[in-house]
């Protein structure tokens, strides 16, 4: 496999019609992916912004904001979609999806936010929103498997006493959603589990037949592989925390298919693999990829023994923030070729100087230890590259190409 360094400020060639880029924005702050599809169709997924006021943002175990603290996360997200929206396109996120309620997801509260307008904190993918107009916003809704707008939930002491302050960020979300639905007409949907139909091509549909987004997890419903069916693995009032409840999609173009699935796991509390946990009932209907993000960050709970032999991608993307990622195990099990035999290359967005004291010489079988990851599908989904590129100057030049990668 070919590998590419560039010289200086080298940009990355425009998007075309008939390609997928996948960019995967580093922040120093949380997941951020910002997806342009072959008809032009624009997806964001995730907005992360954890708080600048918490000692695990500021202490040596967390990422640095990046490339520089002049603008806020948000506003680097979007000025990141600016550089790469395409040209002669209106300014507009088509769809935005937001995998579960976690700072480093979709935004969090603190006394350093400004107020927007329209009344609600500028935070994650409230301050995106403000700045880039969303047509559809997509979440895992409120109500299930409890109602998070019950004010007798929101008093429990696990949300009381929660000190990234996930209801009060929803307050000030469910503010955004009411403010620009009235100001920009944006939507609100909950992931529809097992549907192929609800994100999708916005332009030219009829000329990518071979593109499509199919819904395969959200608060613990699992798509059962046919149709449109679905099972659950929690009951009502079953309350396991956020990352469970975690929205999962796979894009399939052509022979190209690529998975994301915010923070499900895989691994119980002892260090086994869970046959009854999240990665382990959507393995099977995922099925192999060539690109999937490392679920959780790599964070150790993660990445199962059941789930890396199923989904077996040719490349992973690790998107994290911490000296956490990747626990060591999980990098022995994604580069495991017990699990699974052939070639496979790692790229991450971040890698902290703790992780390399720990783990060491291991973290050499990274392709990329830093930058923004894309992701270009070509030729109909028949081939792809991976660009890194450098995520401490606001000109983002081309670090390294990676490539061309066959679809299997």
């Amino acid at each position: 496999m070919m590998q590419l360094s560039f010289g200086q400020n080298q940009q990355l060639p425009e998007w075309q019609p008939g390609f997928l880029d996948i960019h995967h924005i580093n922040t120093g702050r949380g997941d951020a992916a910002f997806m342009v599809f072959p008809d032009g169709t624009t997806m964001l997924v995730d907005a992360g912004d954890m708080s600048e006021t918490h000692p695990r943002t500021t202490s040596r175990r967390n990422a640095k904001l990046v490339p520089n603290r002049a603008k806020t996360a948000p506003e680097w997200i979007v000025d990141y979609i600016d550089q790469f929206l395409p040209k002669n396109q209106e300014r507009k996120l088509d769809y935005a999806l937001i995998t579960h309620y976690h700072d480093d997801h979709f935004g969090e509260t603190d006394s350093l936010r400004r107020v927007a307008p329209g009344g609600y904190q500028l935070t994650g993918i409230m301050e995106v929103g403000t700045l880039i107009p969303i047509k559809t916003l997509i979440d895992r809704g409120f109500d299930f498997p409890i109602n998070l707008k019950d004010q007798k939930v929101q008093s429990q002491e696990r949300f009381s006493k929660d000190k990234y302050g996930m209801i009060a960020t929803l307050k000030e979300y469910w503010k955004f959603i009411a403010n620009q639905s009235k100001k920009v007409g944006l939507k609100n949907e909950a992931l529809q589990v097992g549907s192929s139909k609800q994100i999708r091509l916005q332009r030219y549909p009829t000329e990518y037949p071979g593109f499509s987004v199919q819904n395969i997890a959200s608060n613990g419903m699992i798509w059962t592989g046919y149709d449109d069916t679905f099972y659950a693995l929690f009951e009502e009032g079953e309350y396991h925390g956020e990352n469970p409840l975690s929205n999962v999609i796979r894009i399939d173009y052509g022979k190209f298919n690529y998975c994301t699935g915010g923070d499900i796991s895989g691994i119980n509390g002892f260090g086994q693999t869970d046959l009854n946990d999240v990665e382990s009932h959507v393995a099977p209907v995922i099925g192999a990829v060539d690109v999937a993000t490392l679920n959780h960050h790599g964070n150790r709970d993660s990445q199962n023994p059941f789930y890396v032999r199923t989904v077996r991608p040719r490349v992973w993307i690790q998107q994290n923030w911490t000296a956490d990622h990747p626990g060591e195990e999980v990098l022995r099990r994604i580069t495991s070729k017990k699990l699974y035999p052939g070639d496979r290359d790692i790229f991450s967005t971040i890698m902290l100087q703790g992780t390399k004291d720990v783990i060491g010489g291991r973290l050499d079988q990274y392709k990329s230890q830093e930058g923004h990851i894309v992701v270009r599908v070509k030729d109909n989904g028949d081939t792809y590259d991976v660009y890194v590129l450098n995520n401490t100057t606001e000109e983002r030049e081309i670090k390294s190409k990676h490539g061309p990668y066959k679809a299997r």
